[in-house]
């Protein structure tokens, strides 16, 4: 992962004209905004387009899916249909790698998306997000956890079976092939 937070012009063409493409075809997640306008918040945002090449790199397929009306930032989250398979196999964050005593995984969520500028989905984010859904009837991803679970050793993970999306708690340094992580992005 790159860490000076630019990208080429070709890099930046080939994830605008993918973004604007993915805009097109799911005009349900943003009926009311317009390509035009995201793409200037886009162009006058390097990092934050930055960001969205790293979820684009990772299998996210980031989107927009909605407006902050008191800000006006536009809100992109990860639209691929399961966790992102380049963010999987992580558990949930620093302490709970640290305390794993045999096996543990290259990396964890909250570092991930911190060194990708973006943030996990929180348990309303993704209830959100699973009414453009469903997502991830196959995997699961990590969710922010409120420190009160963390405290406690837990995680928050969600994933869409039987017609819902459930949340399930599990150790925070449990870690699965099929377990990531959704991001969000405010551009």
């Amino acid at each position: 992962m790159a860490t000076n937070f630019q990208l080429s012009s070709d890099e930046k063409a080939a994830l605008l004209s993918s973004l604007e493409q993915r805009f097109g075809e799911n005009l349900s997640r943003h009926e009311e905004l317009q390509w035009s306008e995201v793409r200037d918040r886009l162009e006058a945002n390097p990092k934050k387009l930055w960001s969205l090449h790293e979820m684009e790199q990772t299998g996210g397929e980031p989107d927009v899916v909605g407006r902050d009306t008191e800000t006006g930032e536009y809100i992109f989250c990860d639209c691929a249909a399961e966790s992102p398979v380049g963010r999987r196999s992580c558990c949930y964050d620093r302490a709970a790698l640290e305390s794993r005593r045999a096996n543990p995984p290259d990396t964890t969520a909250v570092d991930l998306a911190t060194a990708m500028g973006i943030e996990l989905l929180t348990e309303d984010q993704y209830r959100e997000l699973q009414q453009h859904g469903p997502f991830d009837t196959k995997t699961s991803s990590w969710l922010k956890t409120p420190d009160a679970v963390r405290k406690l050793g837990g995680a928050l993970f969600g994933d869409h079976r039987f017609g819902r999306e459930f949340v399930y708690h599990n150790g925070a340094q449990s870690y699965y092939a099929a377990r990531g992580f959704r991001g969000m992005l405010r551009v």
